[in-house]
């Protein structure tokens, strides 16, 4: 029998090579050829445990990797699930055709896009998950500004870059708590050391949405604006108490209770407001509309194109990225595939300003690399601890630098698991809307400016002798 070749570890031109290998199946797969990204993943997981073999891998090394990487996805997954569900039956009870009437009464048409992301941004802030305020409070704000006649991306940018600025600042948010406790930091004090970058990109990124939003949406819709007021009245039960939903989310935000038992309980909420207001629904038609989503059929394509969506189902395309990404992420964790290619780097950083711009580059390279949000805190986080503590920085600079070079990359990224969901969620590709998520694209700015210049970046307190 053959005896199987011994595991070596990895030097850093072959892990850069199969990154870059990596980076060019997918880049290709989903930009050139515009492929969905489960097809260059998979292909990519295949040419990664293809490798391994080569190098003298066990089966159960590989399938250890992929559990372990599949692992940290469970509860993410079953919470899009729940989101599925969610949006369906809350276009069915009248709340989010409720938002559009309302919204349309009292937004300004002049200052609808930067009123966009303020919105997104305050509730996201007191929710603290920006996949809920996208898929709910997005989709209705994404129907108006669409109604009104306004650049679709530029809406679905707006909408997001709120949402993240509120998952970002919420001590209720999973990725927020996430990079306090990878770098060891204070929650709180976290969040207030993340304002150095978070509020110049706020307030640049609103400066954007108000000019990119003055004169976007033109009186010609007013006549398109009317009809679709019509069809919501006629068609959906249109009521003030469809805020009832809402303001169990806030509450349940803050008594900090979790995210299924939040999604579980107005899930619950809006089937009871939907027997409420069709008292002879047939229960098969609920469990098919939770099934299956929503299908709109108000005679109006508009209408009836924006509000059929939601369903479990619709949430499976999410769900297979997911698993996925993680499975790669899995494998190259367990063949120090990313690791190679960071410590080495870390290691010849010799000032704050290259260090954080290194630390910032690698979240922004776990994302493009592997597509997983928590991933891109989590290996950043672990390969850059040390040299940020041997440069006389705090843990509040690397948990700050984790969020802005992580977190927030994740939805500009077609296929990572945020970038994909809110494509899918809004029907606006991920580089359709890229160029306009302004509070993304300069969250990681701002922070290597703090890096180079010493702005906001907490250093190591002195021992006092």
């Amino acid at each position: 029998m053959q005896k199987q070749r011994s595991w070596r570890p990895v030097s850093l031109p072959e892990a850069l090579i199969i990154l870059l290998i990596m980076l060019a199946i997918m880049g290709l797969g989903v930009i050139k050829f515009g492929l969905s990204p489960q097809t260059p993943v998979i292909l990519v997981i295949a040419l990664v445990i293809l490798w391994a073999r080569i190098r003298g891998a066990a089966w159960d090394d590989i399938h250890g990797g992929i559990i372990e990487g599949i692992k940290t996805g469970i509860i993410p997954i079953f919470i899009f699930l729940l989101i599925g569900a969610l949006i369906s039956v809350w276009i069915a009870a009248g709340i989010i055709p409720s938002m559009m009437v309302f919204g349309f009464h009292l937004i300004s048409a002049q200052w609808f896009v930067p009123s966009v992301f303020l919105v997104c941004a305050i509730i996201g802030t007191s929710i603290g998950s920006a996949f809920t305020i996208i898929s709910t409070i997005g989709i209705a704000l994404f129907g108006i500004g669409t109604t009104m006649g306004i650049n679709p991306a530029l809406i679905a940018g707006a909408i997001i870059s709120g949402a993240i600025f509120g998952d970002k600042t919420s001590p209720l948010s999973d990725s927020t708590n996430l990079a306090a406790a990878i770098a060891e930091s204070d929650l709180f004090s976290h969040i207030r050391n993340l304002m150095w970058s978070t509020i110049p990109a706020f307030i640049v990124s609103l400066i954007g949405y108000t000019i990119l939003g003055m004169g976007a949406a033109t009186e010609t819709h007013l006549g398109k604006i009317n009809t679709t007021l019509a069809v919501l009245n006629q068609h959906f039960t249109i009521s003030w108490w469809a805020a009832l939903p809402l303001i169990l989310m806030l509450v349940c935000a803050l008594r900090k209770i979790p995210a299924i038992a939040t999604l579980l309980m107005n899930i619950t909420l809006a089937i009871v407001m939907i027997f409420i207001e069709q008292p002879h629904i047939a229960i098969s038609k609920i469990a098919t509309m939770v099934e299956t989503g929503f299908v709109a059929k108000t005679g109006n394509v508009g209408v009836d194109q924006l509000l059929s969506r939601g369903g479990i189902s619709a949430m499976m395309g999410t769900v297979s990225l997911i698993l996925l990404t993680l499975s790669l992420g899995g494998l190259l964790m367990q063949f120090n595939l990313i690791q190679t290619a960071m410590v080495p780097l870390a290691k010849r950083l010799n000032n704050s300003g290259s260090t954080v711009t290194a630390a910032i580059l690698a979240g922004i390279g776990v994302n493009i690399f592997v597509g997983e949000q928590y991933l891109s805190v989590i290996l950043p986080g672990k390969a850059f601890k040390k040299t940020f503590n041997d440069q006389g920085l705090a843990n509040l600079a690397l948990s700050r630098v984790l969020e802005d070079g992580g977190t927030v990359i994740n939805y500009l990224v077609p296929w990572g698991v945020a970038g994909a969901f809110a494509a899918n969620t809004l029907g606006v590709s991920t580089l359709a809307y890229l160029p306009f998520c302004f509070f993304s694209l300069l969250s990681p700015i701002f922070s290597i400016i703090s890096g180079f210049t010493g702005w906001g970046l907490k250093r190591q307190a002195k021992a006092t002798v």
